[in-house]
């Protein structure tokens, strides 16, 4: 099977402490997996490793083919990213955003405007493309860090807490985007501690303490495999 994104044996410490320990998985192409896990879980570790801002010291990541260690370059050029902190330049519009970021990625000049309204139009965001960042709401502004994450035309999404602070109609809007995203061959690895964004059709991973300590179809977990207090569906939107 082709794979989008696989991690093998993924280990990384802060100093004495450990928050990852001998880590494994895949997501293939066309596949939407969740990454469930209570805060201090390792989601963010994990999320830095596969992002380049941390590197770990042990354990291989290869992103669509491209070993992350060995062909740094290759592999990023094929991620496309969604922090949990939003990363806008608040003072740039929409268009200047997105604008920017094609020229770190290198796209051809002429490609960009076409690459940035196809983006923002299959969001609903084409009508606000001068506005400033800083005068969108929060469901914009996450919709148009999206646009621009696959504004390079990435194999591979990696969305960490997307929906974090979206009132429930924003949060369900990207939630469904995203699963289309995938259903068109896009490997998309979503994190979350609200099990409510997660279908039982997807797949799932349950990380605890640092290790997976679940992983299989989100329907089955749910149903058959006895998994931790946290794990229960939570559906309160936040506020």
């Amino acid at each position: 099977m082709t794979t989008g994104l696989s991690v093998q044996r993924l280990s990384f410490n802060y100093g004495a402490k450990q928050a990852l320990q001998d880590v494994s998985f895949s997501v293939a192409p066309g596949q939407f997996c969740a990454l469930l896990g209570p805060n201090g879980a390792g989601k963010s570790t994990l999320i830095s490793l596969l992002t380049r801002l941390l590197v770990a010291p042990a354990g291989d990541i290869e992103i669509a083919g491209h070993n992350l260690r060995n062909a740094p370059r290759s592999a990023m050029a094929e991620l496309g990213v969604v922090f949990q902190q939003s990363t806008l330049d608040l003072s740039l519009t929409v268009r200047q955003n997105l604008s920017y970021f094609a020229a770190l990625h290198g796209l051809p000049r002429g490609e960009v405007p076409g690459r940035i309204d196809t983006a923002l139009e299959q969001l609903g965001m084409r009508e606000r493309i001068d506005e400033k960042a800083r005068d969108l709401n929060g469901g914009h502004r996450r919709r148009t860090e999206l646009a621009r994450a696959l504004l390079h035309d990435p194999k591979v999404l990696l969305l960490d807490e997307p929906t974090v602070g979206l009132d429930a109609a924003a949060r369900q809007s990207i939630t469904d985007h995203v699963h289309d995203l995938a259903n068109q061959g896009l490997s998309v690895l979503w994190t979350t501690h609200l099990t409510d964004e997660v279908r039982d059709t997807d797949a799932l991973l349950v990380l605890h303490q640092g290790q997976i300590i679940d992983a299989g179809q989100a329907g089955a977990l749910r149903g058959d495999t006895p998994l931790p207090d946290w794990f229960l569906v939570r559906t309160v939107a936040p506020t």
